[in-house]
């Protein structure tokens, strides 16, 4: 019973790592992408 709830343990601490980790580099993307689209002028804005 220990040694299930010991894997269970380590494969949802697997599953939440990954989740965060993705949801903060999506989170550092759009920030990132922000910053960069204000530095461009308007007249080169295309998908404006």
């Amino acid at each position: 019973m220990l040694a299930i709830t010991t894997v269970t343990f380590y494969i949802a601490a697997a599953w939440i790592v990954t989740f965060v980790s993705v949801g903060i580099y999506a989170a550092w993307v759009i920030k990132r992408g922000r910053e960069l689209s204000e530095q461009v002028p308007e007249e080169d804005r295309r998908w404006m």
